[in-house]
C-alpha cells in the first residue's frame, strides 16, 4: 500500500502546455474554428480596439492623418486620457444623460410592447385555427422587409401632405398631423415602426416556446379544475421562461441600437429630444465638424452599458431558475 506524499509530484501544467495538448488532441477542431476567429477579429476586434484606442484621444476632423491629392498630412491629434469619458459622465459634455433617458424610455416601451404583442398573436396561433398557415406567413411578413424598406414606406404614410394617416384624417373632418414635425410625435412614429418591425420575431420565438411546452400539463392543470387564467399563470409562463428571457436580453440590445429607425424615419428632421444614444454617436462621427473621439466615447459607453445590463439580466435568470 502507497500514500501519498504532499509536496512531492510533478506540478500542474502551465497554460500554454494545456493550449498545447488541447491542440494536439483537438486540432481538426481548431482548424475549423480558425477562419470564424480571424474574421470576428477582422471584423469586429480591430474596430472595436480601434474605437477604443481614439476614445482616449482628442481625433477629429481636423488633426487626423488623410491624403489630399499627392499630399500626406499626418496626424497630430494626441492623448487626453479619460477626459472624453469625464466630459460625458460628469454632464460637461451636456449630451448624454437626456439621450440616455430618451433611448432607456424608448427601448423599455419598444420591447415591452414587442413581448406582448408577440405573446398574444403566438397564443392565438398556437391554437387550432383555420387558415393558421396563412396567418403566419402574413404575420411574419414585416420581419422579412428589409428594415430600410420597410422605415421609408412608414415615412411616405406619416408623410404631412400624402401620407395615408393624414388622408383618413381628413376624411374624418380633422386637420392633418404633422407626424414626423413634432418631437413628441416623432417619438410615437419611431416606437410604431419598431413595434411594427420587431412583433414577428417575438411571435415566432414565443410561439416555439409554447410548442415546446408538454400539453400534458395543461391537460393535468385543466383536470384539476384551474382556470384559463390560471393555466396560463402557472403552466404558460412558467415554461416561456427561457424563451422569454432570450429573446427580451436580444430585444434590448436590437432596440437599443436601433440606428435605421430613428435616422431613416426622421432624417435630419431629428430633434435633439428624438435621437438615441447610437443617432447621436453617428451625428458627432459624419455631420458637422467630425469628432472622432467623441462618438469613439460614446461608443464605448453604450457597449459598456448595454453589457452590464446582459450580465446583470442572466444573474437574475440563473437565481429564478435555482429557486424553481
Amino acid at each position: 500500500m502507497t500514500t501519498a506524499v504532499s509536496g512531492t509530484g510533478s506540478p500542474p501544467p502551465g497554460p500554454l502546455a494545456r493550449l498545447k495538448r488541447s491542440f494536439d488532441t483537438h486540432w481538426y477542431a481548431w482548424a475549423m474554428v480558425l477562419p470564424v476567429v480571424v474574421v470576428l477579429a477582422v471584423l469586429v476586434g480591430y474596430p472595436l480596439g480601434r474605437g477604443v484606442y481614439l476614445s482616449f484621444t482628442d481625433a477629429n476632423e481636423a488633426n487626423v492623418g488623410r491624403t489630399i491629392g499627392v499630399n500626406h498630412i499626418a496626424a497630430t491629434y494626441k492623448s487626453v486620457g479619460l477626459d472624453n469619458y469625464w466630459k460625458v459622465l460628469s454632464g460637461q459634455e451636456g449630451h448624454f444623460y437626456s439621450r440616455l433617458g430618451w433611448t432607456v424610455v424608448w427601448t423599455a416601451s419598444c420591447v415591452l410592447l414587442h413581448y406582448t404583442i408577440g405573446l398574444g398573436l403566438a397564443l392565438l396561433l398556437n391554437r387550432p385555427l383555420r387558415f393558421r398557415a396563412l396567418y403566419r406567413v402574413l404575420l411574419i411578413l414585416p420581419w422579412a422587409v428589409p428594415a430600410f424598406v420597410a422605415t421609408f414606406s412608414w415615412r411616405l404614410m406619416f408623410n404631412e401632405k400624402y401620407g395615408i394617416f393624414n388622408a383618413f384624417l381628413n376624411t374624418l373632418g380633422l386637420d392633418p398631423v404633422d407626424w414626423l414635425g413634432d418631437s413628441t410625435l416623432q417619438k410615437v412614429s419611431a416606437v410604431a415602426v419598431n413595434v411594427w418591425l420587431g412583433v414577428p420575431f417575438m411571435m415566432v420565438a414565443i410561439l416555439g416556446g409554447l410548442q415546446a411546452i408538454p400539453r400534458e400539463l395543461h391537460e393535468a392543470a385543466e383536470m384539476d379544475g384551474a382556470t384559463p387564467w390560471q393555466r396560463f399563470r402557472h403552466v404558460t409562463l412558467p415554461g416561456l421562461r427561457p424563451v422569454s428571457g432570450t429573446v427580451i436580453l436580444l430585444g434590448v440590445i436590437w432596440t437599443f441600437n436601433m440606428f435605421q429607425v430613428i435616422y431613416l424615419l426622421i432624417g435630419q428632421g431629428a430633434s435633439s429630444e428624438s435621437e438615441i444614444l447610437v443617432t447621436y454617436a453617428y451625428r458627432l462621427a459624419f455631420q458637422g465638424v467630425r469628432d472622432y473621439a467623441g462618438s469613439a466615447t460614446y461608443g464605448i459607453l453604450i457597449l459598456s452599458l448595454l453589457l452590464v445590463f446582459a450580465v446583470f439580466h442572466r444573474r437574475m435568470l440563473a437565481r429564478q431558475e435555482a429557486t424553481r
